[in-house]
């Protein structure tokens, strides 16, 4: 019998999610909780930046109808490194349509990880919300 201890299974990108998180929560101590989503999306595509993280905003979200492209007006806050979708919020609290919201993001743009962050809380881990498909 082995005394070795099994590891924990990896999550899906952690070392990447990892790292957009510790740049969220590097935004939230900054600034705290209070301000407009756009505050907090221009301060964490800073910190992004300075983390040399490539990233994307405001990028267009296709609606695929009947085998066509249609641009609906759509469009998803930040994608990182072409693989983890963020949609930041500054509400009082998260509900089922953002999340709804953020699945049909991923599933749409066919990207695996995906985070609703929501800046107006007091501690930003009760924020966080993450999804994969």
């Amino acid at each position: 019998m082995s005394d070795t201890i099994a590891a924990a299974p990896k999550l899906k990108y952690e070392q990447l999610t990892e790292q957009i998180l510790g740049a969220a929560i590097e935004v939230h101590k900054a600034l705290g909780p209070g301000l407009l989503e756009s505050a907090y999306e221009e301060c964490l595509c800073h910190e992004l930046n300075l983390r040399g993280l490539r990233f994307a905003r405001q990028i267009t979200v296709p609606v695929l109808y009947k085998g066509i492209n249609l641009d609906c007006g759509y469009k998803l806050d930040i994608i990182v490194e072409d693989t983890v979708i963020l949609e930041l919020k500054s509400v009082d609290r998260i509900t089922s349509i953002h999340e709804a919201q953020l699945l049909t993001y991923l599933k749409l743009m066919n990207k695996p990880v995906g985070f609703i962050i929501n800046f107006n809380v007091a501690v930003l881990r009760h924020g966080i919300v993450r999804k994969v498909l």
